[in-house]
């Protein structure tokens, strides 16, 4: 029990979505938390405190297990006296996604800066990169040798930048949700802190990922090295099979460990883990309203969107490959072909535009998660 000073117990009043619910004692506080009516987003302050902070500040609420069922039932008749915010009823998908475009509108001044964070290191990146193919190559060119360290160390900056926009994202979003105007440099200064965290669940997912990519081109390179022999192609095929579940596995498992990460402030496997039992919660409920198809179709909604910029970017690229496939026979010859003309299109104006559009779209993704997240979270 956490006491103050002189000795006496404290006691917190929190706010749910602008009413104040207490003051309520920290055993209580664990109570409502674990119905999900208590979530570390929203605000807190202690008795006699006018200073609001965040029930995710609030000493042994989110660090410890909410009390078991027994206790529960008797902290329910020790404190029926102070009022519960009650639990909030799911909304429907359409409405998540019109909530997702409302925040995004809402901090787009915040949001565009911490995009650009990640944004700006690649662009000049890789305008050194093109610049490099201009310049004479040679092992005396400094020139060049210069344009290519900097594309590099660009490439890392935004690669370090990375889990600040994740966590950032995080936090502009659960603040606006919240209907506080948290300032771009404040959750930055926030999100900085999580940088360990998030970085280390960055590398392990996407690592995965990686590899399971790069198992997949295993597979197809041995599915083409053994054309003539029916077992290498039946088992090539048997371990696409595998690695698609592999794949899928994971990606579900992993939905949710940017939101326990950052706003439940959990450690790196604790994220792992609570995302994979949210992503697999909610099997009472028709199969479209749990977290885990939602969320599918959230991301799904997002690659499609990535798969339309690409395409239309690139069409006439792809064009041009389906033709000279169509009509070169030597693969050596077809090969060249297609170098060539990616070497003569050169910089694309229209397709730098749409990668452009995509990127500073891309906290949508983050946005809608952190809201199916806080949804998912309050209607259980």
């Amino acid at each position: 029990m956490i006491r103050d000073d002189q000795g006496m117990t404290e006691e917190w009043i929190v706010r749910v979505d602008g009413r104040e619910y207490g003051p309520a004692s920290i055993d209580t506080l664990r109570e409502w938390k674990a119905e999900g009516r208590v979530l570390p987003v929203n605000e807190a302050r202690r008795t006699g405190v006018e200073l609001w902070t965040l029930a995710a500040e609030i000493p042994g609420l989110f660090e410890v297990a909410a009390p078991g069922k027994a206790g529960a039932a008797q902290l329910v008749h020790s404190t029926s006296s102070e009022q519960a915010p009650r639990p909030l009823t799911s909304r429907g998908f359409g409405q998540i996604l019109t909530e997702t475009l409302r925040i995004y509108a809402r901090g787009f001044l915040q949001f565009l800066p911490l995009t650009l964070l990640v944004i700006l290191p690649s662009v000049f990146g890789q305008l050194a990169a093109m610049w490099t193919q201009t310049v004479q190559a040679s092992d005396t060119d400094l020139r060049a040798l210069a344009a290519g360290g900097f594309a590099f160390l660009m490439f890392i900056f935004s690669m370090a930048m990375w889990p600040v926009y994740v966590a950032g994202i995080q936090i502009l979003t659960a603040d606006i949700a919240a209907g506080r105007r948290i300032g771009f440099f404040a959750a930055l200064n926030e999100a900085v802190r999580f940088w360990p965290r998030v970085a280390a669940l960055c590398v392990f997912v996407y690592g995965v990922f990686f590899l399971l990519i790069v198992f997949a081109l295993l597979i197809a390179a041995m599915i083409v090295a053994g054309a003539s022999s029916v077992f290498v192609i039946f088992l090539a095929l048997g371990l696409l099979v595998l690695q698609v579940w592999m794949f899928g596995r994971f990606f579900i498992n992993v939905l949710f460990w940017q939101q326990f990460a950052v706003l439940e402030n959990a450690g790196v496997i604790d994220s792992l883990r609570e995302s994979r039992n949210l992503a697999h919660s909610g099997r009472e409920l028709l199969w479209f309203q749990r977290p885990l198809w939602r969320g599918v179709f959230i991301a799904s909604l997002w690659f499609a969107f990535v798969l339309a910029i690409a395409l239309v970017s690139e069409w006439p690229t792809l064009q041009h490959s389906f033709n000279e496939l169509m009509t070169t026979q030597d693969p050596q010859a077809l090969l060249q072909k297609l170098t060539e003309a990616q070497q003569a299109r050169g910089f694309d104006v229209s397709s730098f535009a749409l990668g452009l559009f995509q990127k500073i779209l891309q906290p949508l993704i983050g946005i809608a998660f952190v809201v199916l997240y806080i949804d998912t979270s309050r209607g259980r």
